[in-house]
């Protein structure tokens, strides 16, 4: 694409959605369980992206659909479900920072199994980008001692596998549709989540009966349309108009957006973390200047 300035308008328009979809999935959980979450996330999800995409599946070659298939296990079906159980012990902010390593591990996974290259710039200014995480990390840390950090080894586990999945799209996927990407992982991934729900007590009278349940489902179909279905196809895009690194850079501005909501719903922020936010925003700036 020649006009640069659309990469940076799909990076803002996907930091608001997904840096607004750790609050979205805290809400969620007040009435349902982390599986059920992740269930739920993924079959809504699936039959949006199926009803809407399912043209454009015969337009993926026979020979990338391996490559689809892994993408949509590392890229959405097990971090739906380690996302939601990591929310059920620490902050919706604090999930979204952890989820900043994603660059990180974007670049170390691209040089090491992917043979992607990345500059000195860029490595460089993901390093300013993880400093700042590693700052807001560690004043939310001292901000909320009760919080189980063990817990954080599901968002970190997360950030494995969609670093990736970003690898997977821009080597072996760069030229199929993204809506084709979106709507074919769902359809691996739509079934087991099912098996999923089912064998969770989601179909029983007490959780039908739970006074949170109707506006979990509401966050969680919001969650769904646009943290996950619309914001899938425009990562898809993003990762083949840009660079992996760029594309993945997208969670150093996630936090932000999440710190706010966060805020809003009496989690605690100090300055420290506001300094540390801004750091991450440089390190965007760093590691996105690359010819693509």
């Amino acid at each position: 694409m020649k006009n640069p300035s659309i990469k940076w308008i799909y990076l803002i328009i996907l930091s608001i959605i997904w840096g607004s979809s750790f609050i979205l999935i805290k809400k969620s959980l007040l009435g349902l369980s982390p599986y059920q979450l992740g269930a739920l996330r993924t079959i809504i999800t699936g039959v949006i992206l199926l009803v809407v995409g399912f043209t454009k599946l015969k337009t993926i070659p026979k020979s990338k659909w391996k490559w689809i298939c892994l993408s949509a296990f590392l890229g959405s079906f097990f971090p739906s479900f380690f996302f939601a159980i990591a929310e059920t012990e620490i902050d919706s902010a604090v999930a979204s920072i952890l989820n900043s390593l994603v660059p990180l591990n974007t670049i170390l996974l691209g040089f090491a199994i992917f043979k992607i290259t990345s500059t000195k710039r860029q490595i460089f200014g993901v390093i300013i980008g993880f400093i700042g995480t590693a700052i807001l990390i560690l004043k939310g840390a001292d901000l909320n001692p009760n919080q189980n950090y063990l817990y954080a080894g599901f968002v970190i586990a997360s950030t494995l596998m969609y670093g990736a999945n970003v690898n997977i799209i821009k080597r072996y996927l760069q030229d199929v549709k993204p809506l084709a990407i979106a709507a074919g992982n769902y359809v691996f991934i739509i079934i087991p989540a099912l098996v999923v729900l089912l064998f969770t007590d989601f179909f029983t009278a007490a959780r039908f009966s739970h006074p949170d349940l109707p506006m979990s489902i509401f966050y969680t179909i919001v969650l769904s349309v646009f943290g996950t279905a619309i914001a899938k196809v425009i990562f898809n895009k993003l990762v083949q108009m840009s660079t992996p690194v760029f594309a993945s850079s997208v969670t150093y501005v996630m936090p932000i957006i999440a710190l706010i909501w966060g805020l809003l719903d009496e989690e605690t922020f100090s300055l420290i973390q506001g300094l540390a936010a801004l750091l991450i925003l440089f390190g965007v700036y760093l590691s996105h200047i690359k010819k693509v």
